[in-house]
């Protein structure tokens, strides 16, 4: 099959480097893994985003069967996500223009923009004769629920709640990341019978227990290359952003003596004192009592991240609301228990008091009690850790996600076929 995943603002080239910054994350490793799975599987995929520096060349192998080609719309450097709207226009001609003599088989958008575009194209080659082009749809992340959670701070554009729900509407087929985002596509208006729920997956190469520490995991920050010591170590991984709730794990520091946390994300290590979002939580570190106890290591490279999971006694992550939520795969496929907030995909990845444990969103005492709980039974921690990477070996490769997002392709082309 030949793909083409449309993926505007989340470059599958920044798995190379350090995630962490305000706009990278689980997309880039979300895009990069599904298509190289897909090539590795004997598709032909090639993935468009925006050139967003000058130096870029217009297309690089990222993998076997995979192609990363540079979309020359707007500036050729980095814009915000939450500013890239009008530029869609001009990303969405450029996929025309590419499709029009050799069209994909099918489109996998990837957040609400790509779908703009990539709809506007496919559209545009129908209207010219050259066929239908189904169009599959990931969000990544609603506009409905951001607003929802972060109302009048919400920088997204004003019309992307309207333009997500025709996106829904007009697609071939929208993948949900998990049940929680089903229900919400359904009060969108978008048709149950073109949703399908196909969660994120996990590289299980990289990330499993017990692995000796790389080459690159030796080198890494703070020398977490080998086991946790005492204190009892936190680890959070995440964008540093206000709703990823770094800030509510802070603040259960002060009641779990005895523990560090260690905050990986934000700028590279170098710019942490410049950022404003680490100014804002080392105030709210201070004001706590723990600021001797919270080390923030800055952008940490994708090579290292398994051997930082391994680390940890626990790996926390509370964010007010999330579509999915990879680092808490990642962590039990390292055979790490998780303490993650209640919230979408966390609800179907983790198994709450099997693989971890579930907490309210912006609760930090009900997290502290939790998290003490678990640190004084290193037992049941041993348990939750075996069943975590149990349960991501079985239901989480990459190889299964692959062929379960491809069975949601064959049936959005077949609906093309028939509306022809």
């Amino acid at each position: 099959m030949k793909i083409a995943m449309v993926s505007e603002h989340a470059s599958p080239l920044a798995t190379r480097e350090g995630l962490g910054g305000a706009d990278g994350g689980g997309q880039n490793v979300f895009v990069a893994d599904l298509a190289t799975e897909m090539g590795r599987q004997g598709h032909h995929v090639t993935v468009y985003t925006r050139r967003d520096a000058p130096g870029l060349p217009d297309r690089l192998r990222l993998a076997p069967g995979v192609t990363v080609e540079h979309v020359p719309a707007g500036p050729a450097e980095s814009v915000p996500k939450d500013d890239l709207l009008p530029l869609m226009p001009d990303f969405a001609r450029y996929l025309e223009g590419r499709w029009a003599a050799a069209p994909p088989d099918v489109v996998h958008a990837h957040f609400w923009m790509s779908g703009l575009a990539s709809l506007q194209a496919a559209e545009a080659l129908q209207r010219s004769g050259a066929g239908a082009v189904p169009v599959v749809q990931t969000y990544h992340a609603l506009g409905t629920v951001k607003r929802r959670h972060q109302g009048g701070r919400d920088t997204s554009p004003e019309a992307r709640i309207r333009l997500e729900s025709a996106i829904g509407r007009t697609a071939g087929g929208v993948i949900a990341t998990c049940s929680d985002e089903t229900r919400e596509l359904l009060r969108m208006g978008v048709p149950r019978e073109r949703i399908g729920v196909v969660p994120c997956g996990v590289d299980l190469d990289r990330f499993s227990p017990g692995r000796p520490a790389a080459p690159a995991d030796a080198a890494a920050p703070s020398g977490f290359g080998g086991p946790a010591a005492e204190p009892a170590r936190l680890v959070v991984l995440s964008r540093l952003v206000e709703r990823k709730g770094v800030d509510t794990a802070i603040e259960a520091l002060a009641q779990i003596p005895g523990a560090e946390l260690l905050v990986a994300g934000g700028p590279p290590r170098a710019g942490l004192d410049a950022d404003p979002e680490v100014a804002r939580l080392r105030e709210v570190a201070r004001k706590a009592g723990v600021a001797g106890r919270v080390e923030f290591l800055g952008r940490v490279g994708r090579a290292d991240v398994p051997a930082l999971l391994r680390s940890a006694d626990l790996v926390v992550t509370l964010p007010w609301y999330e579509p999915f939520g990879m680092v808490p795969l990642e962590a039990m496929a390292c055979g790490v228990p998780v303490v993650a907030t209640a919230v979408g995909g966390h609800l179907d990845s983790i198994v709450d008091a099997v693989t971890g444990v579930l907490v309210a969103p912006r609760r930090p005492v009900e997290t502290a009690r939790r998290i003490r709980d678990l640190l004084a039974d290193p037992t049941g921690r041993a348990a939750m850790g075996f069943a975590g990477s149990d349960r991501a070996r079985s239901r989480y490769s990459w190889t299964r996600i692959a062929r379960e997002t491809l069975a949601v392709y064959e049936r959005a082309a077949a609906r093309s076929e028939v509306t022809v």
